[in-house]
């Protein structure tokens, strides 16, 4: 009798199991994968099955037909965003049947509500244009990202010792995101004074139609290479993505800033409104290779003919699995740095990583 419960119950599992496998995907090969699509983003598709222990990683451009029943967070390159369902038609366009849950029809039999149903209607797309899925039942980690990168580099003369910290955390909702960074640089060697260098930031995008978004940044600064011990700004803008594709992600932005500085020396403190606009273009579909690069520009409003910029270039390598090694520049001007300091300080580092 134990033996006759302890089948029905491993046969209850699989089934189950494999109920629980309801998504499809038939590749540009002709293959089949059967099992829970996860998400999709920058053009790789992720997709969890019975009978492997790791995910599988599909290119979205080799993806003829998928199949789902599962409830996503659906992006398009014009930046609509819907919750609903995705299903191909053929192996070009796909039907999204959208969803709002908070937006309720109630049919009402008497006084008592019978039934609630979303309001909700059907999209035709083509898959080229979807950018970004997220299964909604994924809960708080499934949207979360993050990443830390480590160097460290010793050389005999002047012995020389330079170690390198890059970090980032990041989080997408249905209507907005945030993200943090930390990044920290320390290098000694004999005879010369030690130089440290501290930055990190906090971003918040509410997104708007057309792929407008509002925007919020906090940045910090802090080097002994321009004699500075703080630097801070507080960042509102409004921002475009202009071109937002499997590929490419490419916009800008613009706002005002409040800079606050000081120093390490007896140079007084000082605060000043600054106008802002920057782009970013980020390239992700170059084999094993991602290039991001940033370049802002702060013209001042309240301190005569002064110009600042901050340039960032990053280019990854994924060479197994989550790991990476990352090659990066960070570099910033001042025409009106303090006396004693340089107008343009700028570090190279060379990182290895890891990614959730």
């Amino acid at each position: 009798m134990e033996k006759k419960l302890l089948f029905l119950a491993f046969v209850f599992a699989i089934f189950f199991e494999s109920a629980a496998q309801t998504d499809s995907l038939l590749l540009s090969n002709g293959n089949l994968i059967v099992g829970e699509i996860k998400s999709m983003d920058k053009g790789v598709l992720t997709i969890e099955t019975d009978y492997s222990d790791s995910d599988f990683k599909v290119t979205w451009g080799e993806i003829r037909k998928l199949t789902s029943k599962t409830k996503y967070l659906i992006t398009l390159s014009n930046g609509k965003r819907y919750n609903g369902t995705l299903n191909s038609i053929d192996s070009i366009q796909a039907e999204i049947d959208t969803y709002d849950p908070e937006n309720i029809i109630r049919s009402i039999r008497g006084r008592k509500a019978e039934t609630e149903q979303p309001i909700g209607g059907k999209e035709l797309v083509n898959l080229s244009e979807i950018v970004y899925l997220n299964a909604l039942d994924e809960g708080f980690w499934s949207r979360l990202s993050a990443n830390i990168d480590l160097g460290w580099s010793l050389t005999r003369a002047n012995n020389l010792r330079q170690f390198n910290v890059r970090s980032g955390l990041g989080y997408l909702a249905d209507r907005w995101k945030a993200s943090a960074s930390y990044n920290s640089l320390r290098s000694t060697q004999d005879e010369v004074e030690d130089v440290k260098r501290t930055d990190g930031s906090f971003a918040f995008n509410y997104f708007l139609p057309k792929d407008w978004f509002l925007l919020y940044n906090f940045t910090y600064l802090s080097n002994t290479e321009q004699l500075i011990r703080s630097r801070v700004g507080n960042q509102i803008g409004l921002g475009k993505y202009l071109i937002h594709t499997n590929k490419t992600y490419f916009g800008f932005q613009t706002g005002v800033n409040l800079n606050s500085e000081s120093y390490f020396d007896d140079t007084p403190s000082r605060n000043s409104g600054e106008a802002m606009i920057g782009a970013e273009l980020n390239l992700y579909d170059i084999g094993d290779l991602t290039l991001l690069t940033n370049l802002m520009a702060y013209p001042s409003l309240t301190e005569s003919n002064r110009f600042r910029t901050d340039f960032k270039l990053d280019v990854k390598y994924d060479f197994l699995d989550d790991f990476y090694v990352k090659v990066g520049t960070t570099m910033n001007f001042d025409n009106q740095p303090i006396e004693g300091a340089t107008k343009l300080d700028y570090i190279f580092q060379t990182t290895v990583g890891w990614e959730l």
